[in-house]
């Protein structure tokens, strides 16, 4: 039978913070607990695992005819081993990094802890620009701003089209693991294993620095072409750290994951990946998406695996609640095990909350343990944890140790500003962004707002604000909290609403524009118009004035457009490319 990790006292670090105040209304949270040392690099933690655990399952994929590929920590680093020594010998310059155009793969990651374990650096661009669009000028521009030693896709079929009309396979190698065939001069994957490891790959390893760079991560790039997020060994190993010191149970109860969050991105690329790797977990690489016509892919294997924690945004919960609510007997197996519901990305709706906890009720009787994280791309990614029990949505936490949380007055709001070991250094190649990232302290701006949930007692967390940039005035100026008033929508007109973009910019009232559920949809318009009309009554009636109490809403019959950036391959929606476009 498997360990709780919840019957052990120990399994979460005490809620102890410092709190020093500040002239003009602000003050700096941070950990009194010191950062203890921690890996030099992304290498250190496969080695450690394929050394004393070399048995024991790390990556697990469904084929296409439904059997499993999995590899354990031993298998793993032979190939890492075999795929770095076919690096070396294709003579790649160095400072050039491996760009990876698909999806969460076992060869995605086999290359990329490769690329990683040779000093070299990798960086995976979301495969929305390639796959989901026919308009290439976007992955041109950014293949041009990487300038790739090597780039790699799953299927020639499916990225061949992008990767050809950059110009891979003449400006660079270009490797594919399936239809290699197709695209001309193409090295197959498999041609990357029969490479035999020279000691020149552990030289390599042994010399790597923590301030080297391991990855490069692309931001959203909503406004044109997305800037490239320079990640060291030092922040990535940093955070690892971090968070298993708030969270102890890492180190003794190794995570069990099933996982689809994209590696393009910090959530599933960073946060997950690593905690899976650095505690020598297993991780089932989910080929779901929490959209119709995929979730059935996560709903299997959820039934199969059966995991022990499960990392999601709001929008992969509001997809598995029906299945949850309609099937206890997939309930039953999903919360069999199931210790932690996180969230991320962005803000949980408290009706999700509710809902999620009200199943669960049914089939088990030991408690569900709710908790987040906040940070970005910029910070490797967590600057906050919650690390205690929690009864509602909306707090992100504490600083983690080492993390120096700075929180400015600024337009009625408390701008948070983050600094610490596991902070990026700057922007690849762009000078002008780095100089408006950090303030004269050496803060990152992270553009975010928060407050504390109890002024009186710091320790019970901070609750997050909205994005300072969201925010807007009406005519009469006040302000507009995009942020908290989107939450309060979706919940109020729960269980309809799948998200909701606030509107009213230089207007007189709040609006919103209104996804619905897929199940919604399904319903008479009515029935769905009086429960959103019923939902907006209900914050009416909960007080507040014009800026908290949206009075119209108009329900979006076209779903949100990845060509057009209003939905991210994370799931979920970008006010700001929403509004321009609509």
């Amino acid at each position: 039978m498997d360990l709780l990790p919840f019957d052990d006292a120990a399994a979460l670090a005490p809620a102890h913070v410092v709190k020093e105040d500040l002239p003009g209304g602000g003050f700096v949270l941070r950990s009194p607990e010191a950062l203890q040392p921690f890996a030099r690099s992304i290498g250190s933690w496969l080695e450690h695992w394929a050394r004393m655990t070399p048995l024991s399952p790390f990556l697990a994929e469904r084929r296409a005819d439904g059997s499993w590929r999995r590899l354990t920590y031993g298998e793993a680093r032979q190939q890492v081993g075999c795929i770095a020594q076919a690096l070396l010998n294709l003579d790649l310059p160095p400072h050039k990094p491996v760009v990876i155009l698909s999806d969460n793969s076992i060869d995605h990651a086999l290359l990329m802890l490769a690329t990683m374990h040779i000093g070299r650096v990798s960086c995976t661009v979301s495969s929305a620009y390639s796959r989901l669009t026919k308009d290439h000028s976007k992955i041109c521009a950014i293949l041009d701003a990487l300038d790739p030693a090597l780039v790699y896709a799953a299927d020639a079929k499916v990225y061949g089209g992008a990767a050809r009309s950059w110009g891979a396979g003449v400006r660079c190698p270009a490797v594919f693991s399936s239809n290699a065939g197709d695209f001309e001069g193409a090295l197959h994957f498999d041609a990357l294993l029969q490479a035999e490891e020279t000691e020149t790959v552990i030289d390599l390893y042994h010399a790597i620095r923590p301030e080297w760079p391991a990855k490069y991560l692309l931001t959203s790039g909503s406004t044109g072409v997305p800037k490239v997020v320079i990640n060291t060994h030092r922040m990535l190993c940093a955070n690892q750290q971090q968070m298993a010191q708030a969270w102890p149970m890492l180190v003794r109860y190794p995570l069990r994951l099933v996982d689809w969050l994209p590696w393009s991105h910090t959530f599933g690329g960073n946060h997950n990946f690593n905690m899976v790797l650095s505690h020598g977990g297993s991780l089932t690489i989910d080929e779901g998406r929490p959209v119709p016509g995929l979730i059935e892919k996560t709903v299997a294997n959820l039934r199969e695996v059966k995991p022990n924690f499960l990392f999601n945004v709001p929008r992969g919960y509001d997809m598995l609640l029906p299945y949850l609510e309609n099937d206890l007997e997939f309930a039953r197996t999903f919360f069999e095990n199931l210790e932690g519901i996180f969230y991320a990305a962005a803000a949980l709706p408290q009706s999700l909350w509710e809902r999620l906890e009200a199943v669960a009720r049914k089939v088990r009787s030991r408690p569900l343990w709710f908790t987040s994280s906040w940070g970005s791309t910029e910070t490797a990614p967590a600057a906050t944890t919650v690390h205690w029990r929690i009864d509602r949505a909306g707090c992100i936490g504490l600083p983690l140790p080492g993390i120096e949380l700075k929180f400015l007055p600024n337009g009625g709001k408390l701008e948070m500003r983050v600094r610490g070991p596991s902070i990026f250094p700057g922007y690849r190649n762009n000078p002008e962004a780095n100089a408006a990232a950090f303030d004269e302290g050496g803060y990152y701006r992270i553009g975010d707002a928060g407050k504390l949930v109890d002024d009186d007692r710091p320790e019970r967390g901070v609750a997050f604000d909205g994005r300072v940039a969201e925010d807007f005035k009406l005519m009469s100026g006040t302000w507009v909290s995009v942020g908290s008033v989107r939450i309060r929508s979706v919940s109020a007109c729960a269980p309809h609403v799948s998200d909701a973009v606030v509107t009213g910019h230089d207007r007189e009232e709040v609006g919103l524009l209104v996804f619905l559920t897929p199940q919604a949809k399904t319903l008479p318009i009515e029935t769905v118009r009086e429960t959103i009309v019923a939902g907006l009554r209900a914050i009416k009636a909960e007080g507040g004035g014009t800026s908290q109490c949206p009075t119209r809403a108009l329900i979006l019959d076209e779903p949100p457009t990845v060509d057009d950036g209003e939905i991210t391959d994370k799931g979920y929606i970008n006010q700001r490319a929403v509004l321009t476009r609509r």
